[in-house]
């Protein structure tokens, strides 16, 4: 019975430090900010955000893969799969890709585009680089050859 109770006392003690250190590796985590978070990997979509002062692409951090759902001027709304919209600013300088050189006028309602830029403070995006896709799922990678998503 005794040696039965030594046991018990034992297991106990074991749960209680394997807690105590799980609680500390947490604590520890948090206070890093590393991990899957600075990888980009904590946005509860499952997408990419980043971290504030990190950097994607030359600058900022906004990406945004959907359809243009409304264009207005320099304004484009994009529907997302599990997001559901964004709004994208663009200029004149904001480089239109697609399987040749894109321009502003091949934007259009209803077409499919991958957007990088930077996200302002409301949350929308002001975009450097907004990519047309062929189709939904898709993409035109160098040398004008479309990869479909996954691929």
């Amino acid at each position: 019975m005794k040696n039965q109770k030594n046991v018990i006392i034992f297991a106990l003690s074991l749960l209680l430090v394997g807690g105590i250190a799980f609680y500390g590796g947490m604590q520890y985590e948090k206070s890093t900010n590393g991990g899957l978070r600075q990888a980009g990997f904590n946005r509860p979509s499952g997408g990419m955000a980043m971290n504030p002062g990190t950097r994607q692409g030359s600058q900022g951090g906004g990406f945004v893969n959907g359809t243009i759902k409304e264009k207005d001027g320099d304004n484009l709304v994009v529907t997302t799969g599990r997001d559901g919209s964004k709004i994208v600013l663009f200029s004149g300088s904001t480089k239109i890709l697609k399987s040749t050189d894109g321009s502003i006028e091949d934007i259009a309602v209803g077409t499919p585009v991958m957007i990088m830029g930077n996200q302002n403070q409301d949350g929308s995006i002001t975009a450097q680089s907004i990519q047309i896709r062929n189709e939904e799922g898709s993409r035109v990678i160098p040398g004008g050859r479309e990869q479909k998503t996954g691929e």
